[in-house]
């Protein structure tokens, strides 16, 4: 179904209800109201009420929650839209910050703070005129149509957070099907072999691939196609200690090598040679890997 109209509520505005509106602009280009939902709009499937009915009915496109009470799941609006576009696990996994916006709408800055381990005058801290301004101009408007300023402001928005979920699960799932975890010197080292086609961006996603597959705490290095050219990039993970690039500058297919150590580029292309590299990089410092 493609939306002509996306509703929520007037008055102040909140991140959950700009960016749920923020992808469904971006989904459908429809247009955008500020008022209370009638009847009508509640039962018609075009139009989308974000934030405001007190109906969670994606099948009718509606997304409120504020009909959960108390003790409801901490889910807002934006968590509704992205469970609707099947975007939701991946957002909780990707997106650090959209736990702490669903508290903070569902709980109250108080209750967010505390959540998070600070006083409450930190969050303020934590506010830009990026927010301030977006929020503010949003919470204004009584209509937006597709070309004015603020919606073309809020297509990008969604746009962008809808490119970046899909492609990290793009990058999860190459990852899960081509990389390997190697043993070199003791230690478990991220292998990810050159494709046909190459991703924009090998080295993209390993740290999330990690985290996902419980590995974050033992890999401690990582070989990368290079972006840049037909060989490889070798780097430490976490800055883990146990290898020092540097120690293979004067290698004749090492081109580059970071004066702190953390990463290398090499024209070499075989695994042999990769781990031969890494062999003489190792430091023996570090103990035993990460997790053991």
């Amino acid at each position: 179904m493609t939306l002509h109209t996306v509703l929520t509520h007037p008055g102040g505005a909140h991140k959950d209800d700009f960016l749920a509106c923020a992808l469904l602009i971006a989904l459908h280009g429809c247009r955008l109201e500020r008022r209370e939902p009638e009847e009508s709009d509640l039962l018609d499937p075009a139009v989308g009420v974000v934030d405001v009915g007190g109906r969670h009915e994606p099948e009718l496109s509606n997304f409120d929650h504020h009909q959960f009470g108390a003790e409801g799941p901490l889910w807002c609006a934006l968590s509704l839209v992205l469970m609707d576009l099947g975007l939701y696990d991946d957002a909780r996994a990707f997106c650090e910050w959209l736990e702490t916006a669903e508290r903070f709408d569902v709980t109250g800055p108080n209750e967010t703070a505390a959540w998070l381990g600070v006083d409450r005058a930190t969050l303020a801290k934590l506010n830009s005129p990026v927010d301030v301004t977006l929020l503010r101009r949003f919470a204004k408007v009584k209509a937006l149509e597709p070309g004015e300023p603020l919606h073309d402001v809020m297509r990008w928005i969604g746009e962008d957070l809808l490119k970046y979920l899909r492609e990290m699960r793009q990058r999860l799932d190459h990852l899960a099907e081509h990389s390997e975890i190697i043993e070199v010197a003791g230690w478990s080292i991220l292998f990810l072999p050159r494709t046909d086609p190459l991703p924009d961006e090998p080295s993209a996603g390993i740290f999330r691939f990690l985290e996902s597959r419980g590995l974050a705490g033992q890999v401690v290095a990582l070989v990368y196609p290079d972006r840049r050219g037909s060989g490889y990039g070798l780097s430490r993970n976490e800055d883990h200690p146990a290898f020092d690039f540097t120690r293979i500058i004067a290698e004749p297919d090492v081109h580059f090598a970071h004066a702190r150590g953390f990463v290398a580029k090499t024209s070499a292309t075989s695994k042999e040679r990769l781990i031969a590299l890494l062999e003489i990089a190792a430091t023996g410092i570090g103990g035993k890997p990460m997790g053991q």
